[in-house]
């Protein structure tokens, strides 16, 4: 572990009697409790942390919080609580920390991808793009290296360990943000008697008050320290209060929804958090007033070589020396266009670093800290500018030319090379406008504050403070007091709530609206000038995208990757909308802005999640019968919400072995298939018959006692929604069957049409697919099988004819059985309550002992009623397929006086010729099974492209019964095609293939059994 040299003895907000021990990049050093990853690392003098993305060039420590773009790190790399794309500015230190840089190989130190800037000028903004041409030849030569290079960190390979919370909380009064003017919002309200909820993102209350030097914490007649202090007490002896540190309000929704990050444990070593504990919290809190105390996030200047590590912004630099008691470096030059960068001038000094110049571009400044700078002897240059930099892996110089009175660079001035090792860069303070926008309100532009504030509000929310650009300590603290008042009298409290905390603001000089400067004159070196840090994106990238045609700046943005990295643009889009503005020639609110979306900061998706992980992803049905499945050896695959077998693998098979020989036990002798995940509806009612004639295509009035029916559900638009067979069990009594994956979604299209449309017709609905358990015996032993089981059941061709509904029991069980089979052939479907199904199964499987009874999987069950022709509702059907194109025009009762959907089915669109139609394919390789999806030309040799595409393949198998591949698909005026030969395009060749109706010859007439 290293010495810490550029630690100052004393001060600081962090704990010297607890010093740990970390690791960066291999390395060994030491910090206190207090510390954050950046500010422990600049103490330790360490300052190349990371790389760019797109050139790998060096990277430092840029910022001081959520805004960082460079010190990306991946903490605890190849653990279980990995977390990658973390700023090292947000990582609370803890013993035993482990953290790497990302976007780097081998290492830190020499990293190859740093060649890549010597190609800079053929990978020019958006180049990516421009290789999609060309038939994607260009692309497939450099995908490979552009996917290997794109991203940032990797994701964690082991499962996340971690527990996160979910929780909702109600308030009166939301505050977001800890610092003084929040803390006086705060206040205000919860002395009026509101409930209040406060949310801070650092570990305590106080914000820019706790980057102030604790030996002057008297700072404009407000001692900041003990005032704090007092109101942080205040606050949380308070019973209607509730503070939430370490907190990170990250998006705002509709109805003053606002989410908030919470991290419980992210500060502590992962062997001492206690098991059971959550590692952080999702807040959803509702609030009756918002208020947005989330301050200003400052902006950096743009000038050539802006980039090198040592280079950070000037209110960073006064934080990590006043809060961490941590030196930024030991010679420094601050850049400024407004007076804030004065005050890190002199806490610099005061921390023992030499001030070499303070460069102002403005041509005066008379404010209190440039006078205070001043008469302690600080070298100001006023009317100048940083133009240039050197240094490797770390600034060694900067270069300062003398400004005209225009703002353009004095040619006739030769720079001044000014030797330093910290260059600290202000250009202004710009509201965190992101939840203002994301709450649904529109920024406007301030030209005195040189940047974008909130405009009006949309919901019951208000800014105040810098977040506001209200940038004074008085006036912010009053603005924070009124919206408190404010807030908690319109949530109906109003009560005494004091007065705001005094302050006397210091006279600050009137800032300069600056984006870039100018190229440097002669004798500078020339270098790029990078407006976003971390994706590497220059004054020419946003020069280059406007010559290109991209004058929105939505398109800039997406042309150029600008704010597209981590930080979302939090230092440099405001920049970056200046310079296109410039370039374009037209005013900065004009340009406008890029949308604000949640998240604030990026969430780890654990948080997101909470405990729906896992087992808890998604709820998971099993089927009565899942334990027999499983004990036998099933292997599973999730169907819409259910865990189905997909095959039983014996001894030495693969899938396609498996399938192979229960799809020949089904058309043999006797397969049994769980059909239990069916969606069933009862539905009962003196106008159920009417019911289902208005939803269905056919006609039901005249299905008879003891009869089933295939059915077609139409949406409104006259495209097939879900099949399946209804069974009249009574009179006004039906028990209706749906697809596994459409149970719910069909029910709910039921309810909605009977309750808003039909509420005259006295039906009821009771979906009832969890109380029926259901045994389909398939194959032409399935009668024998079953007639020495049932009871009181007449199973012969005679008593259970095709498509009949029988009731009575089977193994001293109640039970329906129906004579309907979606393989084709023989086949009865018996449902018996869910508790007995196990049992029967179990009944069924023993009594198939001797016709070789075979188990059937979700796999098997596809092919064979692919054999008979047979439609899967969501495969062979995708939104755009109606009865006529799937030629079930038979099932169409055009002469019923209206049904769901049948006004639609009259457009002339719908009944064209050339429509796809629902086919058999035979390729003519009787051994090719083609991909599903795979699409279907009309020519063997492909032209350029678009290819001109008949249709898709939609199911495809190979047939053991046909001994030869099967194929269904949509082709374009399919039924005229029949004979025809199409081809159905590979990845690299065409494949020849018959049109013929859809089944198998063997399967004709095969029907439901």
């Amino acid at each position: 572990m290293t010495e810490q040299p550029f630690r100052l003895a004393a001060g600081g907000r962090i704990d010297r009697s607890k010093p740990v021990s970390f690791r960066f990049a291999g390395r060994r050093y030491g910090g206190f409790i207090g510390d954050t990853l950046a500010s422990a690392l600049l103490a330790n003098g360490v300052h190349l942390v990371g790389r760019s993305i797109k050139y790998h060039r060096p990277r430092g420590v840029f910022t001081a919080g959520e805004d960082e773009p460079s010190a990306i790190v991946e903490v605890a790399p190849g653990r279980p609580h990995a977390e990658p794309n973390t700023r090292a500015t947000e990582v609370e230190l803890y013993d035993g920390l482990h953290a790497r840089p990302q976007n780097v190989w081998p290492r830190l130190g020499f990293d190859i991808g740093r060649a890549a800037e010597v190609f800079s000028p053929l990978l020019p903004a958006g180049f990516y793009y421009k290789t999609f041409m060309g038939r994607g030849r260009a692309w497939r030569r450099v995908e490979s290296l552009i996917r290997a290079a794109a991203g940032l960190g990797r994701a964690p390979e082991h499962t996340d360990p971690d527990i996160y919370d979910h929780i909702h909380a109600h308030c009166d009064v939301l505050v977001v943000g800890g610092g003084p003017v929040g803390l006086a919002a705060a206040l205000a309200a919860a002395r009026a008697g509101g409930r209040v909820v406060l949310v801070e993102r650092d570990f305590a209350p106080g914000g820019g008050l706790l980057a102030e030097r604790p030996e002057a914490t008297a700072i404009d007649d407000l001692d900041a320290g003990a005032w704090v202090a007092r109101a942080e007490a205040e606050l949380a002896a308070l019973p209607h209060v509730t503070i939430l540190t370490r907190a990170t309000a990250f998006g705002y929704y509709a109805d003053n929804m606002v989410t908030v990050a919470e991290r419980l444990t992210d500060h502590l070593a992962p062997g001492v958090i206690l098991s059971g504990i959550a590692r952080q919290r999702l807040w959803k809190i509702r609030a009756r007033r918002v208020v947005l105390a989330t301050g200003a996030i400052e902006r950096p200047l743009v000038f050539e070589g802006n980039d090198r590590p040592g280079i950070l912004l000037a209110g960073a630099a006064r934080r990590y020396a006043n809060r961490f008691a941590a030196r930024p470096g030991s010679t420094a030059v601050v850049l400024t266009a407004n007076d804030t960068a004065y005050r890190t001038a002199l806490d610099l000094h005061a921390a023992g670093v030499r001030i070499a110049a303070i460069v102002d571009v403005r041509d005066t400044a008379d404010g209190d800290p440039v006078r205070r700078a001043e008469a302690a002897g600080l070298p100001v240059l006023r009317r100048h500018a940083v133009v240039a930099t050197e240094g490797g892996r770390r600034l060694s110089a900067v270069h300062v030319a003398r400004l005209t009175g225009t703002g353009r660079l004095d040619e006739q001035w030769r720079p001044t090379v000014i030797a330093c090792d910290t260059l600290c860069v202000s250009g202004g303070w710009s509201p965190a406008l992101h939840l203002f926008a994301q709450s649904g309100g529109k920024p406007v532009y301030d030209q005195a504050v040189g940047a974008f504030v909130p405009g009006r509000p949309v919901q019951a929310e208000r800014s105040v403070g810098a977040a506001a650009g209200v940038f004074g300590l008085r006036d912010g603290l009053a603005d924070g007091h009124a919206a408190g008042v404010e807030a908690a009298a319109e949530a109906g409290h109003i009560g005494p709530a004091g007065s705001p905390p005094h302050a006397q603001d210091q006279h600050l000089s009137a800032p300069l609206t600056i984006w870039r400067i100018p190229r440097p004159p002669r004798g500078a070196p020339r270098a790029k000038a990078f407006v976003d840090l971390q994706t590497d994106v220059t004054v020419d990238d946003l020069a280059l995208a406007v010559r290109e045609g991209y004058g929105a700046i939505e398109h800039v943005k997406r042309y150029t990757t600008t704010g597209m990295g981590t930080d979302q643009g939090k230092t440099g889009n405001l920049a970056a909308l200046g310079i296109v503005a410039e370039t374009v020639g037209r005013p900065v609110p004009e340009v406008g802005t890029t949308t604000f979306r949640p998240p604030y900061t990026p969430v780890a998706m654990g948080t997101l999640a909470g405990r729906f992980s896992g087992s808890r992803f998604a709820p998971q049905r099993n089927t009565p019968i899942d334990r027999w499945h499983a004990g036998h050896g099933a292997v599973f695959e999730d169907v819409g919400v259910w865990r189905r077998p997909r095959y039983y693998p014996q001894p030495g098979e693969d899938m396609a072995a498996a399938v192979r020989r229960e799809a020949l036990a089904a058309r043999g002798s006797v397969a049994v298939l769980d059909a239990s995940t069916l969606g069933k509806i009862d539905i009962q009612g003196p106008d159920a018959a009417e019911f289902l004639n208005r939803v269905y295509t056919n006609r039901w009035d005249t299905l008879p006692l003891g009869r089933c029916r295939y059915g077609l559900m139409l949406g409104d638009d006259g495209m097939v929604m879900d099949d399946g067979v209804t069974a009249r069990l009574a009179g006004r009594h039906f028990h209706m069957t749906t697809t596994t994956g459409g149970a719910g979604r069909v029910h709910v299209w039921l309810e909605e049409w009977l309750q808003t449309e039909w509420p005259d017709l006295r039906v009821f609905l009771t979906p009832v697919t969890e109380q029926w358990a259901v045994v389909s015996l398939i194959g032409p032993d399935s009668r024998r099988v079953l007639a020495g089981l049932v009871e009181d059941i007449d199973v012969s061709a005679d008593g259970l004819p095709p498509m009949a509904a029988r009731f009575g029991r089977i193994g001293g069980v109640p039970a329906r059985v129906f004579r309907v089979c979606y393989a084709g052939g023989l086949g009865f479907e018996v449902n018996v309550p869910a508790s007995y199904g196990l049992a029967v199964w179990e009944a069924v499987m023993d009594a198939g002992r001797g016709h070789a009874v075979t188990p059937l999987g979700t796999e098997a069950m596809h092919l064979l009623r692919a054999e008979a022709g047979f439609i899967a509702v969501g495969q062979d059907t995708d939104g755009t397929v109606t009865p006529m194109d799937l030629g079930l025009e038979t099932l169409v009762a055009r002469d019923k006086p209206d049904f769901i959907g049948k006004r639609s089915l009259q457009l002339p669109a719908l009944n064209r010729p050339d429509r796809k139609h629902l086919v058999g394919l035979q390729p003519l390789d009787p051994q090719h099974v083609p991909e599903e999806g795979a699409p279907v030309v009309e020519r063997e040799v492909l032209p350029p492209p678009p290819v001109p595409m008949l249709g898709h393949v939609t199911s495809a198998y190979f047939s053991p019964l046909a001994g030869r591949s099967i194929a269904l698909a949509l082709v374009a005026a399919g039924r005229r095609r029949l004979g025809e030969t199409v081809w159905i395009a590979a990845t690299d060749r065409t494949f020849a293939a018959r049109v013929v109706p859809p089944g198998i010859p063997e399967m004709a007439g095969g029907g439901h059994g």
